[in-house]
């Protein structure tokens, strides 16, 4: 007879479910106020995102049941089935602006590209929990495993294209393997083959509008009615909430349509505008506390799989967080990559909730010896 472990309730990680709840709480505020269309009600779009965001609480609740050991043989499961996925919506999926990326399953729209990131994880921290390497750390042969497995969905999310997603996954494999411990030699060679790489990349491989992204990244003034539009309005919704911001839903970038993306790549711009500096400082302090605490799970994780597997998820949102805030400040390219719990968009959510719900699941069996 199965007996229920009491201690997993005593251990149950209440911290990051009111981190979680108070950065959602935030998020579903800034999505009414900036697609609110002046009706009696919130947006079509406002109503989707507090289903997918019933739905992601769901699967938390789900997936703390079980122990996160399963999914260590799970991964590849879901690794073979999320290269069929992306090998399908290159085949039979019809381009939508120039992209493959979503299947259409009726009630909902699923981007293959975004549940990858979290199984590439699960995979690679399946791979480097096995291996051992000991001091001295991993070898390039060392790395030819966990190579193949992250080149694989890289070169399926390039050709859809989707430049951003593809990069997210380069960045989860050399995070996780630089805390995996590579060897000097190896870290060297691995540095310069990336720059030629960069290079070559840049040369050969990008596509129009790609270069164009990055020089409008460089100089925004030379295309400011075009490619530089989107970072140029970003920029002054940002601005123009100074200490403490317009008001909640008195944001004009937004709601005068200024703003491009205004619920998804650019979500925090609203906020900026809407709560100003205090606003957007209280909200990253919540945001990056949820993420420290993830760290400690790391720390505390009872096994090599669950402190590698922690690390890795941390670093899936971390590096998406970085990059989009960066981004509608100017400092990166625009790329297309959400800021995650903020932005719009069911597949990045739910991607996004599973891996906090694995972080709380390592947490509550951090005492179990088996």
């Amino acid at each position: 007879m199965l007996r229920f472990d009491r201690r997993l309730i005593h251990n149950f990680d209440w911290i990051m479910l009111l981190m979680l709840i108070l950065v959602s709480a935030m998020s579903l505020a800034n999505l009414f106020s900036s697609t609110w269309n002046g009706g009696p009600g919130p947006s079509t779009t406002f109503m989707k995102q507090l289903y997918f965001f019933g739905v992601g609480y769901m699967l938390i609740f789900i997936l703390v049941s079980m122990d996160y050991k399963h999914l260590e043989k799970l991964g590849y499961v879901g690794y073979v089935v999320i290269c069929g996925l992306l090998v399908y919506t290159k085949i039979f999926v019809h381009t939508i602006a120039g992209t493959q990326r979503w299947i259409n399953l009726g009630f909902f729209h699923l981007q293959p590209s975004e549940p990858a990131k979290l199984i590439l994880v699960l995979v690679l921290a399946s791979v480097y929990a096995r291996s051992d390497v000991g001091a001295k750390g991993y070898s390039l042969l060392d790395l030819i495993k966990p190579g193949i497995l992250t080149l694989i969905p890289f070169g399926l999310i390039v050709v859809q294209p989707d430049l951003g997603t593809a990069l997210m996954l380069g960045i989860l494999f050399v995070s996780m393997t630089i805390f995996a411990r590579l060897r000097w030699s190896t870290m060297g060679i691995l540095g310069g083959v990336g720059l030629v790489v960069a290079m070559l990349g840049w040369k050969f491989g990008l596509k129009g509008y790609q270069r164009r992204r990055i020089e409008t990244f460089l100089h925004p003034e030379d295309d400011i009615m075009n490619q530089g539009y989107q970072i140029s309005q970003s920029k002054i919704a940002v601005g123009s909430g100074q200490s403490f911001g317009r008001g909640f839903m008195e944001g004009t970038q937004g709601h005068l349509h200024f703003l491009p993306e205004r619920h998804t790549d650019f979500a925090f711009s609203v906020w900026c505008e809407e709560w100003g500096f205090a606003g957007a400082l209280f909200f990253l302090s919540c945001y990056f506390f949820l993420l420290l605490w993830g760290i400690n799970i790391a720390m505390t994780a009872r096994d090599k799989f669950g402190v590698m597997l922690a690390f890795g998820l941390v670093m899936l949102i971390f590096w998406q967080a970085v990059i989009n805030l960066f981004m509608i400040m100017g400092f990166l390219p625009v790329v297309g990559i959400p800021l995650p719990l903020f932005s719009y968009g069911g597949s990045s959510l739910w991607t996004t909730l599973l891996a906090i719900g694995i972080l709380m699941n390592i947490r509550m069996r951090r005492f179990q010896t088996q």
